[in-house]
């Protein structure tokens, strides 16, 4: 297992390579210039050296380079000197936003905690509510159970994460006033009162997240739970006398967790771009609404970095689930 680990990771690095490549030469090219919003009273002449101070004259070559080492080697060591206080990056040049001016990473930085408030306990949420939902509906087919599970999960699937938000924020907003409309990117958690406040403000964005996510993984574990019921293996372990409590829980939903994994763990970095809608209609001030108004701005390195790190992310993941993979099925080995 740690011979297969180490052989990913290092199969990761020309993926990413190439995976920023790709992301480069396409922002390279699509149209859209960041002088377009500088007001037409500027004279050509200080466009052009603000053309000049944003890195823009150099060569395509050139700015891929310096960015791919701003990345991966100056962003690290600042990383470490905040964390352990060292001075590793002083003098470096690092990756600078050219709507704000300022270091991207830093602004990334404040903005994760407001989108994983949000997206993390949606998750966590979600799974807790569809694995129970997914045995249960595959145990007891065809119930009430698992008709009523069917119908909510089709009406997860078919409704839009722009519907559902406005539509929670008409009902659980305007109508009956038990919830903030508007996410309040400022609040401090420094008391009880305080995290009821934030409670209270995330109940919204996390259900219409929610939804979806229960809605899909419970699906795939109804149909994998399915799957395992009738194989011969459950029949042997009912003819030993093995409780149905064993039966299911133990050798089933193990079984049934392999393909299930898949989905979890690829629809962690997934979820940051159902995100993106939601922190719109919710105006979460987190990452979704940045990479939104990076795009509105032309703002290419801000562009750039987020949608690799969304590519690093699903990089990392899939490597997670290979090796939860191996940890489920005692008959997967990869080494």
């Amino acid at each position: 297992m740690l011979n297969f680990t180490i052989r990913r990771l290092i199969l990761a690095v020309p993926t990413l390579l190439f995976i920023s490549l790709v992301i480069f030469l396409l922002l390279e090219l699509a149209p859209g210039d960041p002088m377009a919003q500088v007001p037409l009273t500027v004279p050509p002449e200080v466009k052009e050296k603000m053309r000049e101070a944003l890195g823009l004259g150099q060569p395509m070559h050139v700015r891929f380079w310096k960015w791919i080492v701003q990345f991966f080697w100056i962003e690290p060591q600042v990383l470490i000197d905040h964390i352990f206080g060292t001075t590793f990056s002083e003098g470096d040049l690092r990756v600078i936003s050219w709507q704000t001016r300022s270091p991207v990473m830093d602004i990334v930085v404040q903005r994760i905690p407001q989108t994983l408030w949000v997206v993390g306990t949606a998750y966590v949420v979600a799974i807790l509510i569809a694995l129970p939902i997914g045995i249960y509906s595959a145990y007891r087919q065809y119930s009430w159970f698992d008709q009523m599970g069917t119908f909510v999960s089709m009406i997860g699937f078919s409704v839009p994460p722009f519907f559902s938000g406005v539509l929670v924020i008409v009902i659980f907003s305007v109508q009956l006033g038990w919830f903030p409309s508007i996410y309040d990117t400022t609040h401090v958690v420094n008391d009880w009162d305080s995290f009821v406040v934030q409670l209270k403000q995330m109940i919204m964005p996390v259900m219409v997240l929610a939804l979806q996510i229960t809605a899909q993984l419970s699906r795939f574990m109804r149909a994998s739970m399915l799957d395992n019921l009738n194989q011969d293996y459950v029949r042997t372990a009912r003819a030993k006398g093995l409780s149905e409590y064993t039966v299911v829980m133990v050798h089933v939903l193990r079984n049934s967790m392999i393909p299930v994994v898949t989905v979890i763990a690829l629809g962690i970095p997934a979820i940051f771009g159902g995100a993106i809608i939601t922190e719109q209609v919710f105006k979460v001030n987190g990452i979704g609404q940045l990479l939104i108004g990076a795009i509105q701005a032309n703002d290419l390195p801000m562009v750039q970095t987020l949608t690799f790190i969304f590519a690093v992310l699903i990089v990392l993941f899939n490597l997670i689930a290979d090796v939860l993979y191996g940890i489920l099925d005692p008959r997967i080995r990869y080494d």
